[in-house]
């Protein structure tokens, strides 16, 4: 039954609901995206200085431990996402139902299963630490600093995953101004620790992992205030632990996706890593280099279609389709522009941006390389996350769970096939043709998805009663 607060909430033109719900599209895409856009920019800001302050010692082995510790923080964040993403477009479907209360017990229940999960995982991945980074594929001039870097950040991992958790239920009701201030939040206090655990303290890549722990609690706690305080639906969800079965399941349908999506992606980043570390820690470097600067582009198209996804997920379960649709024509033309703008300048100057993490020539030379090719496959990245998008939002379980795993299961055989054909150039390369294909999936997918979404007519999306 819907409250007089929920009556009021999405009237206002000061409301984040008014943006999901009857604002000109041009109006919503702006409030709901430009915070996002800036938000992911920032954050590979964060990313970059991360990895300049560790270039600073010009040690190519701390450079290199940095990178093989990248899938550790990837796996926590997937881990907060399967929280985040599948309790936050559960949610903003509820609140399009008016049900509110409902919508509340989600988020209390993703609020406290994040920390549990968090705190378990830290465990086990403590106990674990030495196989991990084995795992990771450290060699002996890299297995020090790498481990030093796992310890710390899988101790504080419990701080990541609630803070992406928490991240997602911010933006479930379109609140995506207060997600970017969380981001700032965190990159602020990114650039004081960073410095000086890495260069004051001398705590090398260890510090750059308890930086990042201590900049994922600081937007965390912004975020919590903001979600007891003044969420406009949320407020008071901390008193709501249990969830009923059924919507467990709701929730981890698509939270899951996730979690499989961050699965394969390590499976991809283990395998490049594999391969890469065989040509000299001047290749393992170039890409992790690379791979932080293509980024911008990448995470600029990231945060539209995130910044779109309680928009996608309001409007099917009012249900607005030609709403619906609208968005989504307007986000296509915003992702491609992007793409192509945006990577088109940072191809353009790509030598002079490489000279900001390293002197090395060898890394430079081919850090340019492997940048362009990068920057190729962001061309296509932009859409498939758009895809993806839409399916969480529409709460459809198995499309997104197929876009997730495409990805992570084609580069097996592309980078072996590429590899053993082209050496060094197939692995280079083998991301941006895997990228081109899971395009293409999504593309397929969109069609049956299509037809499911014009025969919705105006009917109501069912949502899963409490148990």
């Amino acid at each position: 039954m819907s409250t007089l607060n929920e009556e009021t909430a999405g009237s206002g033109k000061d409301s984040n609901q008014y943006y999901l719900e009857k604002s000109p599209i041009g109006r919503a895409v702006a409030h709901l995206s430009i915070p996002m856009m800036i938000g992911m920019s920032v954050s590979t800001i964060y990313n970059v200085v991360n990895a300049y302050f560790i270039g600073m010692l010009h040690n190519t082995q701390m450079l290199s431990a940095i990178t093989l510790g990248l899938p550790l923080f990837t796996l926590l964040m997937a881990f907060g996402n399967v929280f985040g993403v599948g309790a936050g477009t559960f949610a903003t479907r509820l609140f399009a139902g008016g049900n509110e209360s409902h919508g509340k017990r989600v988020a209390g229940y993703a609020f406290y299963g994040s920390i549990i999960a968090g705190l378990v995982i830290g465990l086990l991945s403590l106990l674990l630490t030495n196989p991990i980074v084995h795992a990771l594929g450290a060699d002996a001039s890299t297995f020090d600093y790498t481990r030093s870097y796992a310890l710390v950040l899988l101790g504080g991992g419990f701080v990541v995953i609630l803070n992406f958790a928490l991240e997602q239920l911010v933006r479930s009701e379109g609140a995506s101004k207060e997600s970017m201030y969380g981001i700032f939040i965190s990159v602020a206090l990114s650039l004081i620790f960073d410095p000086l655990f890495i260069l004051v303290l001398n705590w090398h890549v260890a510090g750059a992992a308890f930086a990042m722990v201590l900049a994922n609690a600081g937007s965390a706690l912004y975020y919590i205030t903001f979600l007891h305080r003044k969420s406009e639906h949320l407020r008071g969800f901390l008193s709501h632990i249990k969830l009923s079965v059924r919507d467990q399941l709701e929730v981890y349908k698509i939270g899951l996706s996730e979690l499989f999506q961050a699965a394969f992606l390590i499976v991809t980043t283990l395998l490049l890593n594999h391969y890469t570390i065989a040509y000299g820690d001047s290749v393992l470097a170039s890409f992790g280099v690379a791979l932080r600067i293509v980024q911008v582009p990448e995470f600029l198209a990231m945060g539209l279609f995130l910044g779109m996804l309680p928009f996608f997920a309001f409007n099917f379960a009012k249900p607005n389709i030609a709403r619906f649709k609208a968005g989504l024509k307007l986000s296509c033309f915003y992702i491609g522009g992007v793409a192509v703008v945006f990577s088109g300048v940072v191809f353009l100057f790509r030598d002079s941006v490489l000279h900001l993490f390293s002197a090395d020539p060898s890394v430079l030379d081919v850090g340019s390389y492997i940048l362009g090719a990068m920057l190729v496959s962001a061309l296509f990245n932009g859409f498939t996350g758009l895809f993806i998008s839409i399916f969480q939002a529409a709460g459809q379980g198995t499309p997104t769970m197929i876009m997730s795993v495409t990805q992570g299961i084609l580069y097996i055989p592309t980078i072996l096939v590429l590899h053993a054909v082209f050496g060094l150039h197939g692995v280079i390369w083998s991301m941006t043709v895997t990228e081109l294909i899971t395009f293409l999936m999504g593309l397929i997918l969109f069609i049956p998805f299509r037809r499911k979404m014009n025969n919705r007519g105006t009917q109501p999306l069912p949502v899963p009663e409490s148990m």
